[in-house]
């Protein structure tokens, strides 16, 4: 099986993990030596409710032997899409009503920056330094790391970057700008938050100056912060809300959200102004409902909070300088990359699943599913604090 999967399938990387899946459930994948590997990475916080969560599951069930695709989205009325929007507008402020859904965080991220320039009539788009949203072109265009980029351009036109945290750049956000886009937590640059009410400050400069204020939530979101989204933290709305990953429960999808007033202009001028074939696929709204539902109903989101402070206080060593992040959105920091390097490959072995950061090569990923146990949290720290002892440093 590893050798078709070299051969017939596109890698990312020289050298994936390749582990073969035989099953998965709660907070375990199994290989196809039937040996368990705790997960700390909740499929890159995609796992929002961890593997084979029974409401998902049926959920899924249930909407298989109703129907599957049945047209271009936007044009019949399927239960599953229409609730999931409607649940999504009950829990999010009166400008957030009305919700486009799409297959993947990146098309989000299209969308979203397509509906800014449509509202604004302007071509200005500034992202973060450091930034990830994606890797189709547009999204590309705003990712804030030419390391990435080089190879695929020329990308979007009139993009330009400003420092997260950095006030004095504020002032780069004029009347020629139709959005600024941000993470509401930095992901690969190493789960750095917002400080001193840096987005609330962003809010209001485009406020002042008529810009969009999109913030992509497609790693926060979805109860990982403590908070149903990472921006109910920092005392900001943005005007478009882009969310992915952990709202699908494992399945594949993407969503933006904006008021009424401005999502209503993808209808005419042009008409079809953003389509896709497969977004709001009946099947994927069914999970991301239940997943919803679920997080929303339960104690999973305190309880996030709880976990993030049980992984402070179990994971401390000498080599581990700092833990960043809130909730279970956490990035363990070492003194080096190949200490992460080590940690996470030796990791695998001893049956935990780790991962890096993006644009960070000294940080350990900490993503797991929000329903990890408090036993587990400790098992996963005892081991990663029992490799770090084993690494000799000079």
């Amino acid at each position: 099986m590893k050798k078709d999967f070299i051969t017939y399938q596109a890698q990312t990387s020289p050298h994936p993990l390749a582990m073969e899946v035989s099953h998965a459930e709660g907070s375990y994948i199994y290989d196809s030596n039937n040996k368990a590997f705790l997960d700390f990475v909740a499929g890159v916080s995609a796992c929002t409710l961890g593997h084979k969560h029974p409401k998902v599951n049926t959920a899924i069930k249930e909407q298989v032997d109703s129907y599957l695709h049945v047209m271009v989205y936007g044009e019949y009325i399927q239960k599953p899409a229409v609730e999931l929007a409607k649940l999504l507008a009950s829990h999010l402020p009166d400008s957030l009503e009305k919700t486009y859904l799409v297959n993947s965080g990146t098309e989000a991220i299209e969308g979203a920056l397509k509906l800014a320039k449509r509202a604004t009539g302007r071509s200005e788009m500034i992202a973060a330094k450091n930034a990830y949203h994606g890797n189709t072109m547009g999204s590309m265009s705003v990712m804030g790391y030419e390391e990435r980029k080089q190879a695929f351009r020329p990308l979007l036109p009139n993009v330009s970057f400003i420092q997260f945290n950095d006030e004095k750049d504020l002032e780069k956000i004029t009347n020629k700008t139709a959005c600024v886009i941000l993470e509401t937590i930095q992901g690969g640059a190493g789960f750095i938050e917002p400080t001193n009410n840096y987005l609330n400050k962003v809010q209001k400069r485009c406020k002042e100056v008529g810009a969009i204020f999109i913030l992509d939530e497609i790693q926060p979101g979805v109860g990982r912060t403590g908070k149903l989204f990472g921006f109910q933290n920092y005392n900001c709305v943005p005007d478009i809300l882009v969310t992915g990953k952990g709202l699908g429960g494992g399945m594949p999808i993407g969503a933006f959200t904006a008021s009424s007033k401005l999502m209503d202009l993808l209808q005419d001028n042009p008409k079809l102004g953003h389509i896709t074939t497969f977004g709001g696929h009946p099947v994927i709204a069914a999970a991301a409902l239940a997943t919803l539902k679920e997080v929303t109903e339960s104690y999973l989101m305190a309880q996030t909070l709880e976990k993030e402070a049980l992984v402070r206080k179990h994971l401390v060593h000498p080599l581990i300088t700092e833990i960043r992040g809130k909730g279970l959105m956490l990035a363990a920091m070492t003194p080096s990359a190949e200490i992460t390097n080590e940690v996470v490959l030796q990791a695998k072995d001893a049956g935990l699943i780790l991962f890096w950061l993006l644009f960070e090569p000294k940080a350990i990923r900490i993503t797991p599913p929000l329903t990890i146990s408090n036993e587990e949290i400790i098992k996963g720290c005892e081991i990663i604090i029992n490799i770090l002892d084993g690494i000799k440093t000079n």
